[in-house]
């Protein structure tokens, strides 16, 4: 049985992993087949309130703890986890991918990976296991890959600020629907928009469980 690993940035659109997105993916897997493999930092984050939307001041919680939410307890650090552990790896987005695993939210092209984040996702790739990225993922992706000069391509969806952000990390952006996927096979990249452009959830499973099972096929 494959295991694949998915990689958490917190619990809650706004400042961690989009919730909807990540069971989505959960649920592809093990419908494929696959045990999921669920990780994150071991990092603090700031919080927001998720019925108004603004930022709490001053106030902090763990990603991995967090994390833990949606993974009904069962996660790792991710500093404890390498390419050799799994057979794939998947990130769902939610705002948590652009602040918590990198800072592309406040950076956009400039922005700075967690660095075993970086580090695992740069593993996988060197061992041409697949690798996806959902909604605002790739934007974390296209930076390490684009930073270590590998060319590849992916999608965030149409937004067209966002696509040139990721041009100017060094992708090469497709634009994309939202219940479609961009592969890239000679580096084994899956991407798809979600909620980049998903207007219900329908829509965001289509694309996501259409990546998985492109995910599967590449093992």
């Amino acid at each position: 049985m494959a295991k694949v690993g998915v990689v958490l940035s917190g619990c809650g659109v706004y400042d961690g992993s989009e919730i909807n997105e990540t069971v989505i993916t959960l649920l592809a897997l093990d419908r494929a087949g696959a045990t999921a493999f669920c990780m994150a930092p071991n990092m603090e984050q700031g919080v927001v309130n998720h019925l108004t939307g603004e930022a709490v001041e001053g106030a902090t919680r763990n990603v991995l703890e967090e994390s833990a939410r949606i993974a009904r307890g069962n996660i790792s650090d991710i500093a404890q986890v390498k390419a050799t552990d799994i057979d794939a790896l998947i990130l769902p987005g939610g705002f948590g991918a652009a602040k918590n695993l990198c800072d592309f939210a406040v950076k956009g092209p400039s922005c700075d990976v967690n660095p075993e984040v970086a580090r695992l996702v740069r593993e996988i790739v060197a061992a041409k296991k697949p690798l996806a990225a959902i909604c605002i993922a790739p934007a974390l992706v296209s930076k390490v890959l684009g930073d270590d000069k590998l060319a590849h391509k992916l999608t965030i969806g149409t937004d067209e600020g966002t696509a040139q952000a990721v041009t100017a990390m060094g992708s090469t952006h497709v634009d994309c629907p939202v219940r479609e996927f961009v592969i890239d096979k000679e580096n084994k990249l899956v991407s798809t928009p979600a909620y980049m452009l998903a207007g219900n959830i329908s829509e965001a499973a289509e694309g996501i469980e259409k990546t998985v099972n492109a995910v599967m096929e590449m093992l």
